[in-house]
């Protein structure tokens, strides 16, 4: 019974639309992960530079930001089943697109550049309506694990396509990946068909989406210390400890990788999924915790430490490359376990505390903290490695959010004490 209490809460399966897109995004998000690797991992075959691939967190930052609070407006006057459904068509055609350039020999990094920011701007539109409709479909004492189930398929397939990507890219080439990932969206998109009509409570007929709508949600945010935290405490994790720009380079100069690819390559960029995914396995314990603030602290510190671990590996990894990739792969494991049990409280605070006919707004607020995060990142990892090395900047990266952490404790009190009631099925 012990071990039973530690496995995943699979409560939330038993609905049938919830079921439906989880069992789907399994398939689909292998593919998602497969082009994840495969655009930088072209981009620096192509130029044989991090700062290229520091870049592409600019072309993907943008989007997000914009598209990220836009599509949380329409998600609070629209239908979020269309919402859903159009938004993942775009993300389709643009991976087709992936697909056609380099299939016709593409050597222009600026067209995988701005393929690679639309398909951003259709997955940034796209994911505050997926989010913002959990309670529509589940009650809020499922939230949580819900939340723990969702993050233990990205997770997953997060493993399957870096591994398969980074092995395949050197045998098959970047157009295949990109063929496959066209294919792999599809049961997502007939599982957003299948949804019913899901029109946000209290919208008025008509209403005309603009800025007004984001300022109208983000000025209900303003009004929250504790959601503002939970925002905080996740930028300061991602934009200095997160040194996936550095991955190719660390792979090819540290552990002897290909230029292009190959295991330690694929390797790396799992590690991190791999350990979210196992965190997602043994998450049943997410739905006992009330003093959700303090867990957040917990889980980023814990975050900070591995990533310093990490940056410890590379610099060492020069006289036994085999030997440190896997002492730096099992620290990436640690830091994704953290990430999981993080992201499912703060996703648990948002959801609950926010009113229907906001919700979707202030996720899209979410996603572009959870997602801009990392793009800021590859930024300041990929300038910060040409001048200090990939192994203090990663490292460092580390140190700085514990310290950073321990000072938002310090500061912001209400959020550490921050609790909920938890209440039986």
């Amino acid at each position: 019974m012990a071990l039973r209490s530690l496995l995943a809460d699979t409560r939330p399966l038993r609905n049938p639309h919830f079921r439906r897109l989880w069992s789907a995004n399994i398939i689909t998000v292998i593919g998602a992960q497969m082009t994840l690797v495969a655009v930088p991992a072209q981009l620096y075959s192509m130029t044989g530079s991090s700062a290229y691939v520091g870049l592409s967190g600019v072309f993907g930052l943008v989007p997000l930001l914009i598209f990220g609070l836009w599509g949380g407006a329409l998600a609070d006057a629209f239908d979020r089943r269309k919402l859903l459904i159009g938004t993942v068509i775009g993300i389709i055609v643009t991976s087709g697109l992936f697909f056609v350039w380099t299939a016709m020999g593409n050597t222009n990094v600026w067209i995988v550049l701005l393929t690679f920011s639309a398909q951003q701007a259709f997955f940034a539109a796209n994911q505050p309506a997926r989010i913002a409709i959990l309670p529509e479909l589940l009650p809020n004492n499922q939230l949580p694990a819900a939340n723990a189930l969702n993050m233990t398929v990205v997770s997953a397939g997060g493993i399957a396509g870096p591994l398969v990507g980074g092995a395949l890219i050197p045998v098959l080439g970047f157009q295949w990946l990109y063929f496959a990932d066209v294919f792999f969206l599809l049961p997502t998109l007939l599982a957003v068909i299948g949804l019913p009509s899901l029109e946000p409570e209290g919208v008025e007929k008509g209403k005309v989406v603009g800025w007004r709508s984001i300022v109208e949600g983000l000025v209900y945010l303003a009004g929250h210390k504790i959601l503002l935290a939970s925002f905080l405490v996740d930028l300061v994790a991602m934009i200095f400890g997160l040194p996936r720009a550095l991955f190719p380079q660390i792979a090819h100069e540290s552990f002897g990788s290909e230029m292009d690819g190959g295991l330690a390559f694929g390797i790396l960029y799992a590690a991190i999924p791999f350990g979210a995914a196992l965190g997602g396995v043994f998450s049943g314990w997410v739905s006992r915790i009330q003093r959700q603030g303090l867990a957040v602290i917990l889980a980023i510190v814990a975050w900070g430490l591995s990533m310093t671990g990490f940056g410890i590996a590379v610099y060492f990894a020069t006289g036994a490359p085999d030997q440190w990739l896997w002492i730096g792969a099992f620290f990436l494991v640690l830091g994704g376990a953290a990430d999981m049990a993080s992201a499912a409280f703060r996703q648990t605070m948002l959801l609950t505390a926010a009113s229907d006919n906001v919700r979707a707004r202030l996720q899209g607020v979410f996603f572009v903290v959870v997602s801009g995060g990392p793009r800021i990142a590859d930024i300041a990892h990929g300038a910060a490695a040409v001048y200090v090395g990939t192994a203090v900047a990663t490292g460092g990266g580390g140190i700085l959010v514990v310290l950073l952490m321990l000072l938002c404790a310090l500061l912001v009190p209400a959020f550490t004490r921050y609790r909920v009631e938890v209440t039986p099925d």
